[in-house]
C-alpha cells in the first residue's frame, strides 16, 4: 500500500508542474447576446474585454465586461465563476448576468435558478455603496451596507461570485472612470445651524460669482466661423455677457440668507419631497440669460450643463418660484434667477467641487443658420461644514461576514468537539470499556450526522481537495476556503486527527455519511439480513480502488476542469446529506444503493470507493504514533480482534492497518475487556490455578514472583 502511496504523491508533483490556459474573453457578438435593448455593445475598450455600452442614440452609457479576467477567484469547483457586467457612467449596476461557473451546488444540487435569481438584485445598486452578502450584524442603525440576500446552503459560492463581481466592477472603474468617487455623497445636515448674512456668503465663496465680458466671448469665438456674427461684443467689448451668481442652497444655513421667508418656506416643501435633491441656485444678471427662447419649465436647461470629476451631472429644472431676499444687492433682483436641481444619488456630491457649465451661442447666416458653442466653466464647491456623510461601515472581510453568520453554529461545534477529542484521546480506555459503549457511540454519530450534516452543513467532499488543487496550478487565492468556516473547523480537527490517530477521527466519528451508513448496518442486523463476507483476497483487490476514483477525479482537474463537479458525483454526499435527497432520481438512487449495501456489506462505499477517504489515508501518514495498545499474543494465537473488525482493518499478524482504521474502538474494547480478551482470560485461568495451587500447599513457593503476564 506504501508503494501505491508514494506512486500516488508522485504524479500529483508532477501533475502540479502542468498549467492551464484561461479562455480568451467573449467576442462582441457573444456579449451582445446578453445585452438587452435599448442598449448595445460598443467597440472593445482594452485587451481585457470591456466594451462600450451604447444607448439607442449609439452614444456612449457606459460599460460591459465579463468578471473572470480581472477577478478569478475560483469558486469550490477551483473553477472562475464568470459574470457579464453591465456598468452606467456613474458607476451603477444596469445589470448582472452569470455567464458560466461550475459549483456542485447550483449544477446538480439546488439547481441554476437560485443562482440566476442572486444576480437579479445588482441593478440599480452603485459601486459607490458598500455591498455585502448576509443579514445586518448588530442593531443596524448605522447608514452603510446594502445587504443582498444569499443562498440558503450555497452561502459561500454567491461570497465568491459576489467578490467577483464587485472586483471586476472597480477595476474597471478606476480604469475607466478616472476620479469616480466611491464615496457615498455628503447632503446638507438638516441640523446645522449657522447666522449667516449675503456678505457672509460672498466673502467665504458660498455665493460665487462669475464675469464673462464681451471680449472674452469675441476672444473665444475667434478664428471660427462666428467669429463676426455677435455685433454688440464688437461694439461693446467691456461690457458684461454673462453676469452669474451660484449658489447651493442645500444647506438651510445658506437657504435662509438668500431666499425670502416664504422662498424658504416654499423650498423647505419642496425638499420635504424631494430627499435626494440638491437644489442649485443660479441668478444672472446680464444679457445671456439662464435658459433659451424654447425652455420648457421643469425640465433639463437648454444653455446649462454641469459635471464633476468629468463626469456629467444632470440638472432639472425645480419649476419652483425664486423670491429672494431683500437683503440681496438690487441689481440680483433684477437679473434672471433659477433653481435647477441634481439627484445626489447618481453620484453628485455637493462637498466637493463641481463645475457649471454655460454655454455661449452663436448663430451664422440667416436661412437655416449654423449654430457654433462654447464652454464657459465656472468652478464652485460648498464648505463641508455645511454638509455630512453617511457612515460608511466598511464591509468587512467575506471571511469575517461567514465567522459571525456561522457563530452560533461554531461555538456548539467547539464545544461538542472538545469531549469528543477527550474521549477519544486520555479517556478512550475508559470510554471503550463502558457496558453501553454501542449506545453511546451511535448516539454521537447520530448528533453529527444531524447537525454537522443536514444542519450545519459541514459533509466534508473531495471537492474542497480539488479545488484546491486547481488553485494552486492557476496561481489563485485560497480565500474561498474561509467562506465556510463550519466544514473549515472540520477540516482543521481532521488534520489534527491525523496526526493523532490517522484518518480515523473523521472517517469513524465526523463523517455524516459514514455514520448513514453505520445505522444501517445496524438496521441490517436488527433485521436479519444475511452479512456479504469479503474475502482477504478480495479484500486486499478492492482497497486500492479509492486511490484509483482519486487518482482520476485529479486527472479531470488537469485535463476536463469543467467536469469536475460532475466526476465528484461519485461521492453520494451531496445527495444525502446536503440536498437531503431531493435531487433527480438517479442521484437519488445512486445514494440509496450505497446505504441499502451498508445493511448487508458494513460501509462498503467507505472501504473500497470513497476518493475522500483516499485523502484522508494520504494524511494519516501524518499519525505519529501507534494508539492502540497490542499484545504479544494479539495475532498469534488470538484472532478474536481481527475476526471481530468490520473493517478488516486488523492483519494476521494482529497489527493495525492505520490506513484502513475507522476508530471504532471494538478492538480497544476487547483489549480491555478481561471477559472477551483472550489473553487475559488465560491469564485470568493461570492466575486461578496458581492461587488454587498455593491454597492447597501453602509451603510451596510463589514461582512466578507476582509477575503478570507481558503485554
Amino acid at each position: 500500500m506504501n508503494t501505491v502511496l508514494k506512486l500516488l504523491a508522485g504524479a500529483l508533483l508532477w501533475l502540479v508542474t502542468v498549467t492551464l490556459l484561461h479562455a480568451d474573453p467573449m467576442t462582441r457578438a457573444e456579449m451582445g447576446e446578453y445585452v438587452m435593448p435599448p442598449f448595445s455593445v460598443g467597440e472593445p475598450l482594452n485587451d481585457k474585454g470591456v466594451h462600450q455600452l451604447l444607448n439607442s442614440g449609439g452614444a456612449e452609457a457606459g460599460y460591459v465586461f465579463e468578471t473572470l479576467p480581472f477577478a478569478p477567484l475560483p469558486g469550490f469547483s477551483g473553477a472562475p465563476i464568470n459574470v457579464l457586467v453591465t456598468l452606467d457612467l456613474e458607476g451603477k449596476f444596469l445589470n448582472v448576468r452569470l455567464i458560466e461557473h461550475n459549483e456542485p451546488i447550483f449544477v446538480s444540487g439546488l439547481g441554476e435558478a437560485p443562482f440566476h435569481n442572486f444576480f437579479e438584485q445588482y441593478p440599480g445598486l452603485s459601486i459607490s455603496s458598500s455591498i455585502v452578502v448576509g443579514t445586518p450584524y448588530g442593531d443596524g442603525s448605522a447608514v452603510g451596507p446594502v445587504y443582498l440576500d444569499g443562498v440558503t446552503k450555497a452561502t459561500a459560492s454567491v461570497r465568491i461570485a459576489h467578490e467577483s463581481v464587485m472586483a471586476a466592477a472597480l477595476a474597471v472603474a478606476r480604469d475607466k472612470m478616472e476620479g469616480l468617487s466611491t464615496e457615498p455623497p455628503a447632503h446638507p445636515n438638516r441640523d446645522y445651524s449657522e447666522k449667516l448674512t449675503w456678505e457672509d456668503l460672498v466673502d467665504q465663496g458660498l455665493a460665487k460669482r462669475h464675469v464673462v465680458t464681451n471680449a472674452e466671448v469675441d476672444a473665444a469665438f475667434a478664428g471660427t466661423l462666428w467669429s463676426d456674427d455677435d455685433p454688440e461684443a464688437t461694439d461693446n467689448p467691456q461690457d458684461p455677457y454673462l453676469d452669474i451668481w451660484v449658489v447651493d442652497l442645500g444647506p438651510p444655513s445658506i437657504a435662509r440668507a438668500v431666499l425670502s421667508d416664504d422662498g424658504f418656506a416654499e423650498l423647505q416643501n419642496f425638499l420635504t419631497i424631494s430627499t435626494n435633491d440638491e437644489p442649485l441656485l443660479l441668478i444672472e444678471t446680464a444679457r445671456h440669460g439662464l435658459v433659451g427662447p424654447d425652455f420648457v419649465r421643469n425640465t433639463a436647461p437648454d444653455l446649462i450643463g454641469a459635471n464633476q470629476d468629468g463626469f456629467p451631472v444632470a440638472l432639472r429644472d425645480s419649476d419652483l418660484f425664486v423670491e429672494l431676499s431683500d437683503a440681496l444687492p438690487d441689481a440680483l433682483h433684477d437679473g434672471t434667477a433659477m433653481i435647477l436641481r441634481t439627484d445626489r444619488r447618481l453620484g453628485f456630491d455637493p462637498a466637493r467641487e463641481w463645475v457649471l457649465e454655460v454655454i455661449a451661442k452663436r448663430n451664422h447666416g440667416i436661412f437655416q443658420p449654423e449654430v457654433g458653442t462654447q464652454v464657459i466653466e465656472i468652478p464652485h464647491v460648498t464648505d463641508e461644514r455645511f454638509f455630512s456623510r453617511p457612515v460608511q461601515i466598511k464591509p468587512a472581510p467575506p471571511w469575517l461576514e461567514a465567522l459571525r453568520n456561522r457563530q452560533t453554529d461554531l461555538i456548539i461545534m467547539g464545544v461538542a468537539l472538545l469531549p469528543l477529542l477527550a474521549l477519544l484521546g486520555p479517556g478512550m480506555n475508559r470510554f471503550a470499556a463502558q457496558a453501553q459503549f454501542t449506545p453511546y457511540r451511535l448516539t454521537l454519530l447520530a448528533l453529527m450526522t444531524v447537525f454537522v450534516g443536514w444542519w450545519g452543513q459541514g459533509q466534508l467532499s473531495i471537492v474542497t481537495p480539488l479545488a484546491t488543487l486547481r488553485t494552486a496550478l492557476d496561481g489563485g487565492s485560497y480565500a474561498f476556503l474561509l467562506y465556510d468556516p463550519f466544514s473549515l473547523l472540520i477540516w482543521g480537527v481532521t488534520i489534527i486527527g491525523f496526526v493523532l490517530w490517522g484518518r480515523g477521527l473523521f472517517c469513524g466519528w465526523l463523517c455524516p455519511f459514514g455514520a448513514l451508513q453505520e445505522f444501517a448496518h445496524h438496521i441490517g442486523r436488527f433485521l436479519k439480513l444475511p452479512q456479504l463476507e469479503v474475502s482477504d483476497s478480495w479484500d486486499k483487490r478492492l482497497r486500492p480502488l479509492k486511490y484509483v476514483v482519486l487518482a482520476a477525479l485529479v486527472g479531470v482537474v488537469f485535463f476536463a476542469p469543467s467536469a469536475v463537479d460532475k466526476a465528484a458525483e461519485v461521492e453520494p454526499f451531496k445527495t444525502a446529506i446536503t440536498t437531503f435527497f431531493i435531487r433527480e432520481w438517479y442521484y437519488v438512487a445512486y445514494a440509496v444503493f450505497w446505504l441499502l449495501l451498508a445493511m448487508v456489506l458494513f460501509k462498503g462505499f467507505c472501504r473500497y470507493v470513497c476518493p475522500l477517504g483516499a485523502v484522508m489515508a494520504i494524511g494519516g501518514l501524518l499519525r505519529g504514533r501507534d494508539w492502540i495498545a497490542r499484545r504479544a499474543e494479539c495475532g498469534s494465537p488470538c484472532q478474536l480482534c481481527k475476526v471481530s473488525c468490520n473493517y478488516g482493518a486488523i492483519k494476521k499478524t494482529g497489527e493495525i492497518k492505520y490506513s484502513e482504521c475507522f476508530q471504532c474502538l471494538d478492538c480497544v474494547t476487547i483489549h480491555d475487556d478481561e471477559s472477551r480478551c483472550v489473553p487475559l482470560i488465560i491469564a485470568a485461568k493461570q492466575a486461578q490455578r496458581k492461587r488454587a495451587a498455593t491454597a492447597t500447599r501453602p509451603d510451596m513457593p510463589d514461582l512466578t514472583g507476582g509477575m503478570e503476564p507481558a503485554e
